[in-house]
């Protein structure tokens, strides 16, 4: 029986990130809970290691070298997105946020120690989605996002849909992840290779669930909000972390359909020159534009997601080299669904221009994601009826 009570929910995720993967997660998730009844807030916790570096350490050895050049990397990108960056489209960030994650930006006032403090009130506390267990070369697994800072919290404490985003963790990483999971009353994760990685640390019987944009079959919420749209037909390129194989591939769809390329950057660190007209929109915005695509050509995984949700003809051009360990999201989710026949390991002018021109079976595909969501609402559901006990 579903809980008649209102809860307190408090959410642990990448909430304040100008990345529209992240800020769309955070809004499918917390939105499946309102529409459920709860209050809900995100815990405003806003680690400086996750997008501005951190601190450095003494490197006494080659991988510490290596993760004092990532601490300094990440502090550069940093420095050129606040003075350098796309000013309109950090605002707009400030205000999705405001208006649909009920968060006031305040990322230089931020108490870390208060928000977690304060998230000890909760009835219960959720950690994910996203990449929020994916242990980061200069920082390893960061405890709070296993909960460690609840660990006598006396409400419960779930994952939802939580992500190593890899296949695969160190030795040295998979040691310390008995202990973290041991902090959870309940975890589910979102790729099965996840499933794995907690069941050989002992941690909660894990379960495979989608991620929060996928809870949600209707976004016509936020795409009602957006005016006015793109009047010519093109082709959506979002494009992460490399220019190789996804440029080529929305380049040559682009000429098939003697259409034009509008490109989304995905956030301040990438590093290659833009391919097509380059927007800067808010989330919703991002949404409208993939919903209104003639095609859709991406390396992400929530832009897979929105093109499945969308219904739109897509191609997902892997990541290549040491990059392709990324691939293992989409792919999961492409194998869900019967399409991992649409993902591209590299640039091939057959296989990208049959794909463009090969339809999809989307009957096949709604029903598979229907699937999906059911097991993720089942999960959510089960887990408010033990919270309310």
């Amino acid at each position: 029986m579903f809980p008649a009570k209102t809860m307190n929910i408090g959410i642990l995720t990448f909430h304040f990130s100008d990345n529209y993967g992240a800020a769309l997660q955070a809004y499918a998730l917390r939105r499946w809970f309102t529409q459920h009844g709860h209050e809900v807030q995100f815990i405003d916790y806003r680690p400086a290691h996750i997008e501005h570096g951190g601190r450095l350490s003494l490197p006494t050895s080659a991988a510490k070298l290596k993760a004092n050049l990532k601490v300094i990397y990440l502090a550069v990108s940093a420095f050129i997105n606040v003075y350098f960056g796309n000013q309109g489209q950090k605002e707009k960030f400030v205000k999705f946020r405001q208006q649909c994650l009920g968060v006031t930006d305040g990322a230089n006032k931020t108490d870390n120690e208060a928000a977690l403090a304060n998230a000890r009130s909760f009835d219960l506390i959720v950690a994910g989605s996203d990449q929020i267990w994916s242990p980061s070369q200069h920082f390893g697994f960061d405890p709070n996002y296993f909960l460690a800072f609840a660990r006598a919290f006396s409400g419960r404490k779930i994952s939802y849909a939580a992500s190593f985003g890899r296949d695969k963790v160190s030795p040295a990483e998979a040691a310390q992840l008995p202990a973290l999971l041991a902090n959870f009353d309940a975890v589910s994760v979102r790729e099965t290779s996840g499933l794995g990685l907690v069941e050989q640390a002992g941690g909660p019987s894990p379960v495979n669930v989608p991620d929060p944009t996928l809870l949600h079959s209707d976004y016509s919420q936020l795409v009602e909000t957006v005016q006015p749209r793109q009047a010519d037909p093109y082709v959506f390129c979002y494009a992460l972390r490399s220019p190789d194989n996804i440029r080529q591939t929305a380049e040559l769809v682009a000429r098939e359909m003697g259409i034009r390329i509008i490109l989304s950057p995905h956030n301040p660190h990438r590093r290659w020159v833009e391919i097509g007209q380059t927007v800067h929109p808010d989330p919703a915005e991002w949404v409208a534009l993939l919903k209104n695509a003639r095609f859709v050509v991406t390396n992400s995984f929530h832009g897979t997601v929105f093109s499945l949700l969308f219904h739109k003809p897509f191609i997902v051009a892997g990541l290549t080299g040491e990059k392709a360990t990324a691939n293992a999201r989409a792919l999961n989710l492409l194998r869900s669904v019967g399409l991992e026949h649409r993902f591209s390991p590299v640039f091939s002018n057959e296989r990208v221009a049959g794909l463009a021109a090969s339809p999809i079976d989307w009957p096949t595909v709604d029903a598979q994601l229907e699937a999906l969501r059911h097991s993720g609402q089942q999960f959510l559901k089960s887990q408010l009826e033990l919270a309310a006990q």
